[in-house]
């Protein structure tokens, strides 16, 4: 059985929004090209090694076009839990166990925006480098080298995410995809150690 999101993060839920991707998607592939095909990365909630709670306020850029949103982000071993909302309303919801991805999603969300593009962004920026280059496919590789991330197909760099400290999810952290030229800035809420 899953646990149930903290009270003061389920108290956030209705004015706050859902993951690191969803931002990039929304803005990203709302509007990217059908071909090349996203990696269709899926790793183990269990995989990023910690259980985090977390809200971000999200920025997006592309094409000369600025949307913000605020985040909410749940991780626990057996599940990734998210909710979005733009505008003050929910747009989106994600649950993956580790198996499949469950969405909500508002009947003006573009079709375009699918949760496993949203899953991915996520786990390619907040999991472990050793855990997302185990799991991608032949051609791809990710290079880590102090505070920034570089994904490849062959040796074309293909995303860069640059973060501000550690651990991941804490500071700003900017996502630059070459691919479907979009660039995320995800400033995430001081947690109460910060």
């Amino acid at each position: 059985m899953r646990a149930a999101l903290p009270a003061a993060l389920s108290a956030a839920l209705p004015a706050v929004l859902s993951s690191v991707a969803l931002a990039a998607m929304l803005a990203g592939c709302a509007s990217a090209p059908p071909s090349p095909a996203r990696l269709g990365l899926k790793l183990a909630p269990a995989a990023l090694g910690q259980s985090i709670s977390v809200q971000q306020h999200l920025k997006v850029e592309r094409a000369g076009r600025i949307d913000d949103m605020d985040v909410a982000l749940q991780v626990e071993p057996e599940a990734i839990d998210m909710v979005g909302l733009a505008f003050g309303q929910r747009v989106l919801s994600v649950h993956y166990d580790g198996k499949a991805v469950k969405e909500w999603r508002h009947a003006m969300l573009p079709r375009q925006v699918r949760a496993e593009d949203v899953l991915e962004d996520m786990q390619l920026t907040l999991w472990p480098v050793e855990a997302v280059a185990q799991a991608l496919p032949e051609g791809w590789r990710i290079a880590e080298d102090g505070l920034q991330r570089t994904l490849y197909l062959k040796d074309e760099p293909i995303m860069r995410i640059a973060y501000s400290g550690k651990p991941r999810w804490s500071g700003t952290v900017v996502l630059e995809n070459l691919r479907y030229k979009y660039r995320l800035t995800i400033q995430f809420a001081p947690t109460e150690s910060q």
